[in-house]
């Protein structure tokens, strides 16, 4: 038990340095301009209609770091400093939305299994702490309530690693668009690697984090099961 809520306290230190080292460096290269002047708007369309995708919006929404691609209205939603950005960061991350919209396209799976269990997801996000709550509360009285709010955390756990190859392959295929077609130079290249890859940290962290809390709640779960 000490050494989940060991793994706890690193995995929460982890995360938060490696939120605030993304944010550092969608700091940093906003600060970059792109050499060829293109914005973030501009490289989404671009990247959308040479890979054959003509149905898919590119909206700008309002927040920081907000940026995401929806596959219920094929829309791209690029934050403002990203939608009319004409920097390094703004050529990652709008190449990058674009790199799920093309995923979509081509049936990737992974992305076909995370969107098919978002509604699981959905409906285990919104009830499984109160019903783990009640489990820990009603533990001594019955351990069917912690039994079904773990199964309930193990989905969105299981969703959280699910979306690690689905980030990466975005990554991968926007990386290698953007050096294909000339979007950036090999020093842009190399700055726009840089970001994508401390933005997939936050989602290594993320699953890691999840996994930590299920063991956590596993081993309480074990422990109750002893006793009775």
């Amino acid at each position: 038990m000490a050494g989940i809520y060991l793994i706890g306290i690193l995995v929460f230190a982890v995360s938060a340095f490696v939120s605030w080292r993304l944010r550092s460096k969608f700091n940093e290269y906003s600060q970059i301009g792109l050499s060829n002047g293109l914005s973030g708007a501009e490289i989404a369309q671009r990247m959308l209609n040479e890979n054959g995708i003509y149905d898919v919006k590119v909206l700008s929404v309002e927040g920081m770091l907000t940026d995401h691609y929806n596959p219920q209205d094929k829309t791209v939603n690029l934050s403002a400093d990203v939608y009319y950005g004409r920097s390094v960061a703004a050529a990652a991350v709008a190449s990058h939305e674009c790199g799920h919209a093309v995923q979509h396209q081509v049936a990737y799976a992974p992305l076909k299994f995370r969107s098919a269990i978002v509604p699981f997801v959905s409906v285990s996000s919104q009830y499984m702490q109160w019903v783990i709550l009640a489990g820990i509360l009603l533990i001594n009285t019955s351990i069917i309530p912690l039994t079904i709010g773990v199964a309930l955390f193990a989905v969105t756990t299981l969703f959280s690693f699910i979306t690690l190859p689905v980030e990466f392959d975005a990554s991968k295929r926007a990386l290698a668009w953007v050096q294909s077609r000339g979007i950036v130079n090999p020093r842009e290249y190399d700055y726009a690697k840089d970001a994508l890859w401390w933005a997939a940290m936050t989602y290594v962290v993320a699953a890691i984090g999840s996994l930590a809390t299920l063991l956590y709640y596993v081993s309480i779960l074990m422990g109750a099961r002893r006793s009775n």
